[in-house]
């Protein structure tokens, strides 16, 4: 028998066990198409708009469905009633966070950890996050100033056409900055403006079909070139930049009077210090310090840039708010919180726009944190699990003519606003966003300044602003545009 007869017989048996295995392994799964050998389903999913591919599947598979992306399998939950099932009245169960191979080289932290590492450092955050403020004055106060330093920013451009992609950008992470380093920076500043860049980046990176195709078949990360690569560096940068921040917090620290999340979290470190199994190590202070302003950054600035892109194509709407705020705050004092229950048209704006847009069509994959029997279904400990958020913010039953943008889903006969378990865009159940009380406040102050005090003009005609996203992977991406701020 020669050699390469040999080899296709080994291949051969290999191809069979495998095909066994799979076959094996789908029996107590919820039902799917049927997966190619080592590839999976890749190929029945368009990486540019899983969402649409997710709808569709959910059509012949039902609301429970499993998909192989690459060798293993993901368990998809479509529609409200599934992701309401799983993630809140089994909230406990499926609270691991799925694989993500191209963050599990790099980050542990809150969002993407497990375990008790998660528990510690989402317990921590939540408590650092209330102690600075989160939902109180002292929060509420910066968000304010940053929204002054923004308007002055914007005042610059002379009503003169401008993308807004890097103004936005600046104005979220500078509250982050206040809360992680105390501090905020001049747009203009060096520092800022490098780390400011490589979180551009990183979102546009992620947002690609390349990575998908990374995180579906890990091995392209060790051998094979592409832009995976440009990620690991960026965050390589991050990293040396947040331990450069914690080396100055050493240094100057207080331990009775903490001015930031690092003081807060070196003052847990020196009180854990003699405890073997603390989490409160050096690692995941670098590593949570780079979740809040990945999470916090990016998240609410490209959701301010798309809300601009909606003022711009519906002035109806635009010209409601701005009557709204004439009424309840005039011209002459800040917007705060207060005014958000006064000002039921505007909450509807805010809320029509995080649902029309979907930023995180199916939020960051979670885990079965242990065999669980869902629906008839065996679904073993660590599988993947895809909650389709797009499935709950366009419901059509919930949200008539969801595809299309209408504060009216959030509005009752009388005027005032409603609220619907179907809003969704923080995600739902144990892993739900830390900061989405943050990011509704900023979304609320940043846009009512920016209304207060400007116009907004289109350099284009209405007809020709295409409002539909460039990307629709991890991220929905707005499409570019140009904007007058015309003071008023």
């Amino acid at each position: 028998m020669t050699l390469g007869v040999l080899l296709g017989l080994v291949l051969s048996c290999l191809f069979l066990l495998s095909l066994r295995r799979q076959s094996s392994e789908r029996r107590k799964l919820p039902p799917g198409p049927t997966p190619l050998p080592v590839i999976g389903n890749i190929l029945q999913v368009d990486l540019k708009d899983i969402s649409k591919s997710l709808k569709n599947l959910s059509k012949v598979y039902g609301p429970v469905f499993t998909l192989y992306l690459g060798r293993k399998p993901a368990v998809v939950l479509y529609g409200y009633e599934a992701v309401k099932e799983a993630l809140i009245d089994h909230g406990e169960e499926f609270a691991g966070r799925g694989s993500i191979p191209v963050f599990d080289k790099i980050n542990k932290g809150i969002v993407f950890s497990n375990g008790r590492n998660w528990k510690a450092m989402r317990r921590f955050s939540l408590m650092a996050l209330r102690n600075f403020g989160m939902g109180k004055r002292s929060i509420e106060d910066r968000v304010q100033e940053e929204a002054r330093c923004l308007v002055e920013e914007l005042r610059k451009t002379n009503g003169s056409p401008c993308d807004p992609t890097f103004i936005l950008g600046c104005a979220p992470c500078n509250v982050i900055c206040s809360i992680v380093f105390q501090n905020r920076f001049d747009y203009k500043d060096k520092d800022f403006l490098n780390l400011m860049n490589n979180l551009n980046k990183n979102v546009e990176i992620l947002s690609t079909p390349w990575i998908q195709i990374c995180n579906n078949f890990p091995a392209i990360i060790d051998y094979l070139p592409g832009r995976h690569r440009e990620l690991l560096e960026n965050f390589t940068f991050l990293k040396h930049y947040f331990l450069a921040k914690m080396i100055e917090h050493q240094e100057s620290l207080d331990i009775n009077n903490p001015w930031d999340f690092i003081d807060c979290f070196l003052i847990k470190m020196e009180q854990e210090k003699n405890n073997p199994k603390t989490e409160f190590t050096c690692e995941n202070l670098i590593f949570s310090a780079g979740d809040l302003f990945a999470a916090g950054t990016e998240t609410t600035s490209t959701t301010l840039r798309y809300s601009l892109l909606l003022l711009l194509k519906y002035p109806e709407v635009t010209a409601k708010v701005q009557k709204e705020i004439d009424h309840v705050i005039g011209r002459h004092r800040s917007p705060s919180m207060q005014d958000r229950s006064h000002m039921p048209y505007t909450d509807a704006v805010l809320h029509e726009v995080q649902r029309y847009i979907d930023l995180l069509p199916t939020s960051l994959p979670h885990a079965v944190t242990c065999d669980i029997k869902f629906r008839n279904y065996l679904i073993p400990k660590g599988t993947t699990v895809i909650a389709s958020l797009t499935s709950v913010l366009h419901d059509d039953k919930e949200f008539p003519n969801p595809e299309r943008f209408d504060p009216g889903h959030f509005l009752d006969e009388n005027g005032k606003f409603k609220k619907s378990d179907y809003f969704v865009p923080f995600s739902t159940g144990k892993r739900i966003c830390v900061g989405e009380g943050l990011a509704r406040m900023e979304l609320f102050l940043f846009l009512t300044t920016i209304l207060q005090n400007f116009n907004l003009k289109s350099p284009v005609d209405l007809k020709d602003l295409d409002t539909s996203p460039v990307n629709n992977g991890f991220v929905s991406v707005p499409p570019e545009f140009q904007i007058c701020f015309i003071p008023i």
